[in-house]
């Protein structure tokens, strides 16, 4: 299967998943808004879903994914799924051991998780008791991850790639059905925990089909087990630093009154196209890459980095320039309704642009991160994600004392980029990454279109102004659906009149629907 053929497999899952995911941020801006309750429950939802990105999208796709599909391609199936059933096992029993302590010492942890929450009694014990319920999430979840990368080392991309959705259909539901009984609070914290069992029993039900489902056996520190310990920790820090970042703002924006909610609102938005577009190239690439270099095949691998850099950038930069130039409509739009009100929306949206700066960056740093995980090679990445977090822990001390949260928000930009530009000039040092003209031509190209399209959805925005200010839903949706209909159709014209896209390759990849070709410059 193809890079493009599986990124845009893993994309249209993920997108299914961040509609569902829209539907149940709006749905906890109507019954939530911005308060108390909603900082407790965005920390107690926040940490295992950091947990759960850090595992999914750091240490378990770069150190057990690399590990099974390495031992896959060069030792066959039977040792690879023997290495997956310890680690299975292993993994089961220590995260029962954790979460047990995390529950158990939770008031301890809260002091440091959330510092400014000390000083409300009320906060801080509902922040306790929502993260204890919460927090046996992080097993089933755990798990999912494991399974996840069984079945995208056998190719199969879209199971994994959905499990999110039921995340969020059984927030929804809870939201739905259990608020007016539990509180809206509790109601959303315990869909968590059926959230995990169901995405755990939905990729198990695939993992069997093929036959690569794990056994639990008596756990033990087998060497391949041994060595799995060795690298994920440094995996997750190497490729989950914006992860990390996002938690050390969470930390220090609990010293602010609701920027908890201010900045998890910001954040929702810049990580629709963080997770549909880097995400899916990252799950993607990593197999192939660890394919590639442990078959010597140097050339594949360049291609498939260069690949992975022009769709990530062709998608990303728009994205990013679009939510820099129309921030505060578009939080108007999703987010303004119940109890989030019009000083809600002018705390998110300057948050949002902040973020959106660095969104190029944040989708750089999961396919340069992936090239070295790909390689095993965890020492530099973890090296250059401790400089980059050291920095946003400064730039927070520093920058929250002028713009409050949204100095939260410009610091973990800051620290993307330098984490980026970092981690892609050790890659070519390396010989792993090589920025031909093609390449340099491509981006400059898309950067001109993205211009034109900023331009456009300025003037847009002011023209449509009255319309997207109406108090009345239908004028809000169809403004803004034209305002990005518009901006998208100026940035597809203007890739396609620098040739940055080319329609022949594209017609040719529909036609070949099973085998698509690139439709970028390789």
């Amino acid at each position: 299967m193809s890079l493009l053929k599986s990124s845009a497999t893993v994309a249209a899952m993920t997108m299914l998943s961040r509609v569902f995911g829209f539907i149940r941020d709006v749905m906890i801006a109507f019954y939530l808004g911005a308060g108390l309750q909603t900082d407790a429950f965005f920390v107690a939802f926040k940490l295992p879903n950091f947990m759960r990105r850090l595992f999914a999208e750091g240490a378990f796709n770069s150190a057990f994914l690399p590990m099974f599909a390495g031992t896959l391609k060069t030792e066959g199936e039977t040792v690879a799924l023997r290495f997956a059933s310890e680690a299975y096992s292993y993994l089961l029993a220590v995260l029962i051991v954790v979460v047990a302590l995390a529950m158990l010492f939770m008031p301890h942890l809260m002091w440091f998780l959330a510092p400014g929450f000390e000083d409300n009694a009320e906060k801080f014990s509902l922040t306790v008791e929502l993260t204890r319920i919460s927090f046996p999430y992080l097993i089933f979840i755990s798990l999912v991850c494991l399974l996840g990368g069984i079945l995208n080392s056998f190719g199969k991309f879209a199971a994994v790639a959905a499990t999110p959705i039921l995340l969020n259909v059984c927030m929804i539901l809870a939201a739905l059905l259990f608020s007016d009984a539990l509180g809206a609070a509790y109601a959303l914290t315990w869909s968590l925990i059926v959230s995990g069992i169901a995405q755990f029993l939905w990729l198990a039900y695939f993992c069997r089909r093929i036959g690569a489902l794990p056994t639990f056996q008596r756990p033990r520190l087998t060497p391949q087990v041994k060595r799995l310990l060795i690298i994920i920790g440094p995996a997750a820090l190497g490729a989950g630093v914006v992860q990390i970042n996002s938690m050390v703002d969470m930390m220090i924006a609990s010293l602010f009154d609701d920027a908890v909610s201010f900045l998890y609102y910001a954040e929702r938005v810049y990580e629709l196209p963080l997770g549909v577009i880097g995400i899916a190239v990252a799950t993607a690439l990593l197999p192939a890459l660890s394919k590639h270099i442990r078959g010597g095949e140097t050339a594949l691998a360049l291609r498939d980095t260069n690949q992975a850099i022009m769709l990530v950038m062709f998608f990303g930069l728009p994205a990013a320039g679009a939510l820099i130039t129309i921030a505060d409509p578009i939080v108007r739009v999703l987010f303004e309704h119940g109890e989030f009100n019009d000083a809600d929306r002018l705390a998110v949206y300057p948050a949002l642009v902040a973020f959106s700066c660095g969104l190029p960056a944040f989708l750089l740093i999961k396919i340069f991160a992936a090239s070295f995980f790909a390689a095993q090679n965890t020492k530099t990445p973890v090296i250059i994600a401790s400089v980059a977090v050291t920095v946003n822990i400064v730039g927070n001390l520093i920058l929250m004392q002028f713009f409050q949260h949204v100095g939260l928000a410009m610091a973990t930009t800051l620290a993307g980029w330098l984490n980026a530009i970092t981690l892609g000039v050790c890659l070519r040092k390396r010989g792993m990454l090589r920025v031909d003209r093609d390449l340099q031509h491509f981006l400059f190209k898309i950067s001109l279109s993205t211009l034109a399209m900023m331009v456009v959805l300025w003037g847009g925005s002011e023209i449509l102004r009255p319309w997207l200010e109406d108090d009345g839903h239908i004028k809000k949706y169809a403004a803004m659906a034209l305002l990005v209909g518009s901006g998208g159709a100026v940035y597809i014209g203007g890739a396609f009149a620098l040739k940055a896209l080319r329609a022949s390759e594209l017609r040719a990849w529909l036609r070949r629907g099973s085998k698509p070709a690139s439709v970028l410059p390789e």
